[in-house]
């Protein structure tokens, strides 16, 4: 049998493609060789030395041969070491050394030259891909098969190496499948990071934090240096609800095709939380790169993107933040095609009042000129301060408050009330996309909003459009933010109270 065909799967994206391996196995030549076609990468070209190598020392070798190997469809571009598995086995049924029926099995893998197999990264989606293509087993590393077997139908078998694949091929010794298990079915671990009842004061600060989580609403925190923004923005992901197994699996796939699964956890049970540097690229932030990798962005999807120090970012890396606030998805177009990756995450900025911070504190003078608190506060657009829900500014913490020995309200009381809050608006919106408030649309606005005002809260309303000029997009996050201070409360209409807590959190200039 001088050609044999064998199905892997490619990652293009966060999205799998399947592929199916040609091996076409010549005569005894004098001068050997090994050939892959089909549109491969470096590393892709490389696994024909990772091949024989693991072919060899696993006592598999094969005499010199042409061999050919095309990797279909053509025209799709092939990256990555998962190859080396798949053309493997491509080569042991064409020379005879196995024989079986492989129709409906992909396989995925990177060789080492001793012929075991490592880790390979994207193995989720494209498992998840095989079961959608009606393929029923996948072989991957023994490593990433409770990773693979997170997919529901489908068999999974774990390989440690080459030799043991081909002995289960054969029937000599059969591998056991793996068992998964399913997403959301263990216990989920509390966040490791701040509790609120660590922090002292900022009681308002912690309300906004608590109405953000509730909403999914994105918040600015202004104040002086060491006043605790930081402190509570770690606090943030311990009152967030616990995600759901969609989600969970959503935000796993992502960082599997990164690469950044930590060792032995196959799924991400988290909400992420994300603090890049000032300094980091547009790349860095949004994705891309010659082959597009999600960015920061895409890492914080269905977690927190926390962007402190946020008028010391560039001024190009904050405005590309304002279409993904908008759509919750980001996409990266190259000359090959173009790639969309999830972005719904809460924003949580935080920044001081000047540069050296001090601009309005009752006790510490400023020492910024009000040209440069101007200059300094233009950093950010007026487009994306409007895109932000929640304004909060943290002053200084007084002593007493400080030397105080009581503590306040843990955050897992306040994660409490947010799970009731998200509980209501799940069901408010079963049946659509949406999973919270502030991924609403002007339809869900009308329907859910301003049908609720009652008579004070429309009053309320058309009062603060006309005194503090709101555009139509602060117009609804207004009423939006009201519905989930609604929420909060077990309101199932919108009250005065509700507007009036809503408006205090809009975006007003500094003096």
């Amino acid at each position: 049998m001088p050609l044999a065909k064998v199905l892997s799967c490619a990652v293009v994206g966060l999205q799998g493609r399947l592929v199916e391996v040609e091996v076409d196995l010549g005569g005894n030549a004098s001068v050997p060789a090994f050939i892959i076609v089909g549109l491969p990468d470096a590393a892709v070209k490389e696994s024909a030395e990772r091949v024989r190598s693991a072919m060899k020392n696993s006592g598999l070798a094969l005499p010199p041969r042409r061999i050919v190997v095309n990797l279909a469809p053509a025209d799709l571009r092939k990256e990555g070491p998962s190859f080396d598995l798949p053309i493997a086995v491509g080569l042991l049924l064409a020379a005879g050394r196995i024989v079986a029926e492989l129709e409906s099995c992909a396989f995925l893998g990177e060789l080492s030259l001793d012929g075991s197999l490592r880790h390979t990264h994207g193995i989720l989606p494209m498992v998840g891909y095989c079961r959608e293509a009606g393929l029923k087993t996948v072989f991957v590393p023994e490593e990433d098969a409770q990773e693979a077997a997170l997919v529901d139908g489908m068999e999974v078998i774990p390989c440690r190496s080459l030799g043991q694949l081909a002995e289960h091929l054969v029937r000599i010794a059969p591998i056991a499948a793996v068992q998964g298990q399913a997403p959301g079915e263990d216990a989920v671990l509390d966040w490791q990071g701040t509790d609120l009842a660590d922090v002292r004061g900022q009681e308002h600060v912690k309300r906004a934090l608590e109405v953000a989580a509730a909403g999914g609403h994105n918040l600015l925190m202004t104040g002086p240096p060491g006043a605790g923004k930081t402190l509570l923005a770690r606090a943030m992901p311990g009152i967030l609800p616990r995600m759901t197994s969609a989600e969970q699996l959503e935000v796993t796939k992502i960082y599997s095709v990164c690469g950044m699964l930590p060792p032995g956890v196959p799924l991400i049970r988290q909400r992420p939380f994300r603090a890049p540097h000032h300094t980091i690229s547009h790349a860095g932030l949004v994705g891309g790169g010659s082959r597009p990798r999600p960015g920061e962005i895409s890492l914080s999807h269905r977690g927190v993107l926390f962007l402190d120090e946020l008028p010391e970012f560039g001024q190009n890396v904050l405005e590309v933040l304002r279409q993904p606030m908008e759509d919750r998805l980001v996409t990266i177009s190259r000359a090959q095609g173009t790639i969309t990756f999830p972005a719904n995450f809460l924003l949580l900025a935080a920044q001081n009042p000047c540069p050296c911070g001090y601009h309005g504190d009752p006790t510490k003078p400023c020492s910024c000129s009000s040209s440069t608190v101007a200059r300094y506060q233009r950093r950010i657009s007026g487009p994306l301060l409007d895109r932000i829900d929640i304004h909060v500014e943290v002053p200084r913490v007084e002593y007493e408050k400080l030397a105080a020995t009581t503590t306040g309200e843990p955050s897992a009381a306040v994660r409490a009330r947010v799970e009731a809050a998200r509980a209501v608006q799940t069901a408010r919106f079963a049946g659509t996309r949406l999973t919270c408030n502030a991924e609403m649309t002007p339809v869900e606005v009308r329907r859910y909003c301003q049908a609720a005002l009652d008579d004070g809260a429309r009053a309320l309303v058309k009062l603060a459009t006309d005194q503090l000029g709101l555009s139509a997009r602060a117009f609804h996050r207004t009423l939006k933010l009201s519905r989930t201070i609604a929420d909060l409360a077990g309101s199932e209409t919108i009250g005065a109270p509700h507007v009036a807590e809503a408006v205090q959190y809009r975006y007003r200039a500094l003096g």
